[in-house]
């Protein structure tokens, strides 16, 4: 089973830009997407790669914001959208059964906009890490793929002295994030990239950051143990993520 996740920063428009051409070449079976900032309905026929696929959906609320939807070659079971009994009113959070495997596809907050919405964010990660902690335990294979908004080390973003401060790196949100990994989830990508700058998942469109490949990643696979054990060698392709969104898909084979 090849899964995909990518945050598409607007499926419509990643469909105008020719997203079924990379659909074609990676081939998957299973693609996760991240800010789909549409309903089903709203989709063209023409150029959407996924209009005889399975398809499970988690829209907004709020048009053209936010969202999460998840597409399969074969039949999916919806387990749940959003975390535990939470509203989910921004589509932050969809959960599928797919031949025995659960796949969760993630958006978590942005708190780049102002200290209101680093707020939000904190709230949403404090709900967010007890929620993975019960799925993680579960017996079956668990991979969760998706934008998380924060990057791990200095590793994970190319200008971490100047990041600091900034949303997305800040002391606290790197300690969740990397508590969350201590708890028994793998990060796959970096667990088989070891100790290397990159690779990166997001690229600003301010100066020459796409050309010259200064990232961050934000955008992760992550495995609980019976997902890490079937899991096959990640990888990132830029070239995708440079043509259709500011992010490019993480691809994974899970046996």
């Amino acid at each position: 089973m090849r899964v995909l996740t990518w945050n598409v920063n607007g499926l419509r428009a990643a469909i105008r830009k020719g997203i079924a051409r990379w659909i074609d070449e990676i081939a998957p079976d299973v693609v996760m997407l991240q800010e789909i900032r549409c309903r089903p309905d709203q989709l063209p026929e023409a150029g959407n790669p996924f209009t005889n696929w399975h398809a499970a959906w988690n829209p907004a609320e709020r048009p053209g914001y936010a969202g999460t939807a998840i597409f399969a070659r074969r039949p999916l079971q919806v387990l749940h959208r959003g975390i535990a009994e939470e509203p989910d009113p921004e589509g932050r959070v969809l959960r599928v059964d797919i031949d025995g495997v659960d796949l969760v596809s993630v958006y978590l907050p942005s708190g780049s906009s102002s200290d209101a919405a680093q707020a939000r964010k904190n709230i949403w990660m404090k709900q967010f890490a007890p929620w993975m902690a019960t799925i993680k335990r579960r017996r079956r294979p668990v991979l969760v793929g998706g934008d998380l908004n924060i990057a791990r080390d200095n590793g994970d973003i190319y200008h971490w002295k100047g990041n600091l401060k900034n949303s997305g790196f800040l002391p606290h949100e790197r300690k969740w994030m990397n508590d969350l990994i201590a708890s028994g989830w793998s990060d796959l990508v970096r667990a088989d990239a070891g100790d290397v700058d990159g690779p990166y998942t997001w690229w600003s469109n301010r100066g020459q950051a796409r050309a010259l490949d200064r990232g961050w990643r934000i955008d992760y696979l992550l495995a609980n143990r019976p997902a890490t054990t079937r899991a096959g060698k990640p990888s990132i392709h830029r070239q995708a993520g440079l043509a259709c969104s500011d992010h490019a898909p993480v691809i994974l084979d899970l046996e």
